[in-house]
């Protein structure tokens, strides 16, 4: 068993013991989003909120479910799915937002993750840079089918991770700017869908602590597009994506039934 360090024996970050959530969480990057995605639960109630954790639960088709923010990248998220984990969790949806990297991904587009670049620091502490930051097959083939009963649309493929959100928009500013642009080049030659910042620890820890772990992503604009001269349409709406995630987490109720 995991140690526990709260004196009130919950865990640490998160304030809460085995019990308080359910087996099938969403997560989502910013606190203020776990309530507009508890609003598509049955009976919502708000549970604890520390530091950059908020949870909120409720019920799909009569089952239990969470909601959890982890603040920005892969060090928080890599805690609240930890934490969530030693509390009995074992099948995760994250609900991001991204940047477009392949052309034919517009702003509003989403972006289902079957895998991540993983240029970032938090999965070198779980596993070998050689081991794979893979999704579950399981839930990408239910977001895959949630997509499609939604009319929504998307695209499946690889996500790239990083740890510096800078690091990419203002890259010739950095003093590494020639590394950080010959590997973007490299990723978006190799069909890399979108860049974000927590999928690749997610998928290293699913697949380490044995729990399934998806990711989809919402996504705002794209700047290779720009850089290509094309249109760059930009969309902030994140609705279709918690639908899709909501829909998927119920289809994953009904096949693990």
């Amino acid at each position: 068993m995991p140690v526990v360090y709260s004196q009130k024996g919950e865990e640490f970050h998160l304030k809460i013991r085995e019990g308080d959530v359910g087996k099938y969480v969403f997560l989502c990057g910013d606190p203020g989003r776990c309530e507009k995605i508890a609003q598509y639960f049955d009976e919502p109630v708000f549970l604890k909120s520390n530091r950059e954790y908020t949870i909120w639960n409720g019920y799909l088709d009569g089952t239990k479910v969470s909601v959890c923010s982890t603040g920005i990248g892969g060090p928080s998220a890599a805690i609240a799915i930890e934490e969530l984990v030693h509390c009995g969790a074992h099948t995760f949806i994250r609900i991001g937002t991204s940047g477009g990297m392949a052309p034919e991904v517009l702003g509003g587009d989403l972006v289902i993750g079957t895998a991540a670049i993983r240029m970032e620091g938090t999965s070198k502490e779980y596993a070998p840079i050689e081991y794979p930051a893979v999704a579950d097959h399981t839930v990408v083939t239910a977001l895959e089918k949630a997509a499609r009963e939604q009319g929504a649309r998307y695209h499946t493929g690889v996500l790239q991770c990083k740890d510096s959100f800078y690091g990419q928009h203002d890259p010739s500013s950095m003093p590494v700017g020639y590394e950080l642009e010959s590997k973007w080049d490299a990723w978006v030659k190799c069909g890399a869908l979108a860049s974000e910042m927590e999928s690749a620890a997610l998928f290293i820890i699913g697949s380490v602590r044995r729990v399934r772990v998806g990711s989809i992503m919402t996504v705002f604009a794209n700047q290779t597009r720009r850089a290509l001269g094309l249109d760059d349409p930009q969309n902030y709406d994140v609705d279709s994506a918690i639908r899709v995630a909501v829909e998927a987490i119920r289809i994953l109720i009904a096949w693990d039934k």
